[in-house]
């Protein structure tokens, strides 16, 4: 499928679509991403909150880094129930040409210096695409690979880190949440008693 080829050669389908048959982006954000009926599949996610409001803000800067579009990543995160969580985003701007996204070297440069990052190490992420987090980890990002429930595991990791679930990051990252995996398990015991 097209689609899938080029998402797969440049991280994007839409870039295969304006290289090779010369799609308008902001049109096609407009008519595709920005037309999808979303509201009935996407809903606030209670537990995702609560894992983002325990992150310690003082220790990480919360920062969306995405390949949407900002209209589109805007409602995402706003039918999420989470849009108030971050300190800002990065995203793939459509209306700039060429435009640059994930895995380009440019795309996470961009992201550095939009979230005042020092270094490359001071960096961490998490993402669903193998080949994003393949790149993330090459340039010194600590790097965690989402991996859906019902996905196999990769024949090779993408990176260090490998979740099936953000929950996962209170056990891989204590440093950066306010209450530790303990402080929460002595909660739930205390008011079952």
């Amino acid at each position: 499928m097209l689609h899938m080829k080029y998402y797969k050669d440049y991280g994007l389908a839409i870039s295969g679509l304006v290289m090779h048959h010369k799609v308008d982006p902001l049109e096609y954000n407009r008519e595709v991403d920005d037309a999808l009926p979303l509201d009935g599949l996407i809903t606030s996610n209670p537990e995702l909150r609560k894992l983002l409001e325990d992150i310690d803000t003082s220790k990480v800067k919360p920062w969306l880094f995405t390949n949407a579009y900002i209209t589109h990543a805007q409602r995402v995160v706003k039918l999420l129930g989470i849009e108030d969580l971050f300190e800002g985003i990065t995203f793939c701007d459509y209306s700039k040409m060429p435009f640059i996204c994930k895995p380009y070297p440019e795309m996470y440069d961009k992201a550095e210096r939009e979230a005042g990052a020092r270094s490359s190490k001071d960096c961490y992420f998490v993402d669903d695409s193998h080949l994003n987090c393949v790149h993330a980890q090459a340039r010194g990002w600590t790097t965690a690979h989402l991996l859906e429930h019902d996905m196999p595991e990769p024949p090779e990791r993408a990176s260090k880190y490998q979740i099936r679930d953000l929950g996962s990051l209170r056990s891989l990252f204590p440093q950066f949440f306010k209450s530790t995996l303990a402080d929460r398990a002595d909660g739930q015991r205390s008011s079952q008693l």
